[in-house]
């Protein structure tokens, strides 16, 4: 495993070009104004342009802006001197949608009558399942077992 982190196998080159877009995404982002750095991200390196991502138009227009002074700037670096310039793209980030818990209750008394079904039933399947219904009932009290 260390062989492919360390550049050798069908990983390194995978991993060496990770380290290097992680180098300039940290290299840009001290030269940008604290505001603007914290939505600007790397994303690549294709045919001599590093792609530059940002989570919104407005700070995609305050990056054009920016470019001529960050191209200087990735210049310093002797592994980007290969860099002719930026792709610039809006990523917008959208957090993931957590699904609302549904919460169901099932009095005790419907409980009971699960159990009491279950007791009645000879296919064993069909009992183990009304069993476990009926497991799901409140207790008497008003509060969950569990």
């Amino acid at each position: 495993m260390t062989g492919l982190l360390q550049g050798r196998g069908e990983l390194g080159g995978l991993m060496r070009m990770a380290r290097l877009i992680e180098r300039a995404q940290e290299h840009l982002r001290n030269e940008l104004s604290p505001t603007l750095a914290e939505h600007l991200f790397v994303g690549g390196f294709r045919d001599g342009r590093l792609t530059l991502i940002t989570d919104g138009a407005a700070w995609l227009t305050r990056l054009r802006y920016e470019q001529p002074r960050l191209l200087d700037c990735l210049h310093q670096l002797p592994e980007f001197q290969a860099v002719t310039g930026f792709h610039l793209k809006v990523r917008p980030v959208r957090p993931a949608k957590v699904a609302p818990r549904q919460v169901r209750r099932l009095p005790a008394q419907a409980g009971d009558e699960l159990s009491s079904c279950a007791a009645d039933v000879e296919d064993p399947r069909l009992k183990r399942a009304l069993e476990r219904l009926a497991a799901h009932a409140e207790s008497p009290s008003g509060k969950d077992d569990a």
